[in-house]
């Protein structure tokens, strides 16, 4: 008997795993594959939530995006552009200074105290803005530091210029054909606050309009978010916002209680 031939014959007979056409062997290399897709989807969502919560906490505590809702800012700032704010710009020892454009919750002093939007739309309103994804609360305000603690601020001067600590500031920044302010004020700046006002002269809601409000329109150091620095989108506008050499020639307040002539 030819046993070689009968094993061979036997060897090519389908195994137990396998049926005559490899219809199993199919199937088991399916329920593989299904198994590797569900655990690379699995493994992409995870990462994506990882990715999310980390930009979250990054744009919570260090760099946030915030979208400018009005024209207030023109020309500096357009409605519509990005801007990453700085929220590590400014500490107990270090606050903000005369130019800078600042980011801060207008509650109390621009805005009602206390906020009227449903808990629940008001959380997925934070996040969103916090990835710069929607316009700021209504309680979230950008302008430009005019006055900080003890400075006096006085509109407006001969030339039509604002003064603050009786030297005369030219706002080159301005909107072109704006003048520093159509409304006459004459105040001093609270230790631990801020007077701010638009680039857009003409066209904001600032300081001067919250005069008779709480707080007389000054806005709490601790309410400051933080410094726009740079201009992120849209892409055309990529630009690091500087700063302004228009205050360079005040003087420091004088806190003795004499004034300013």
């Amino acid at each position: 008997m030819d046993t070689e031939a009968q094993h061979t014959e036997r060897d090519r007979s389908p195994g137990p795993t396998m049926g005559p056409t490899g219809e199993r062997s199919r199937s088991v290399r399916r329920s593989a594959s299904g198994r590797s897709a569900r655990m690379s989807l699995r493994t992409a969502a995870l990462a994506g939530i990882a990715c999310t919560a980390v930009v979250l906490l990054f744009s919570r505590f260090v760099l946030q995006p915030f979208l400018i809702p009005s024209g207030s800012m023109e020309p500096a700032l357009r409605e519509g552009d990005r801007i990453l704010v700085n929220k590590l710009a400014y500490d107990e020892d270090s606050g903000p200074a005369r130019g800078d454009v600042v980011v801060f919750d207008g509650a109390g002093s621009f805005a009602p105290p206390e906020p009227t939007d449903n808990p629940v739309s008001s959380v997925v309103r934070e996040g969103l803005a916090t990835l710069g994804l929607a316009e700021p609360a209504d309680t979230d305000f950008v302008k430009r530091v005019v006055g900080t603690g003890g400075d006096r601020v006085v509109c407006c001067d001969a030339q039509g210029r604002i003064e603050v600590n009786g030297a005369a500031v030219d706002e080159s920044y301005l909107y072109p054909g704006d003048t520093a302010s159509e409304v006459d004020f004459d105040i001093v700046v609270p230790e631990g606050r801020l007077w701010v006002m638009g680039d857009h002269r003409s066209n904001s809601r600032d300081s001067r309009d919250h005069l008779g409000s709480p707080g007389g329109g000054m806005v709490p150091v601790d309410r400051v978010i933080g410094r726009a620095e740079w201009i992120g989108w849209p892409a055309g506008r990529w630009t690091s916002l500087g700063g302004t050499d228009a205050f360079r020639h005040v003087p420091e307040p004088d806190r003795t209680g004499g004034g300013h002539g």
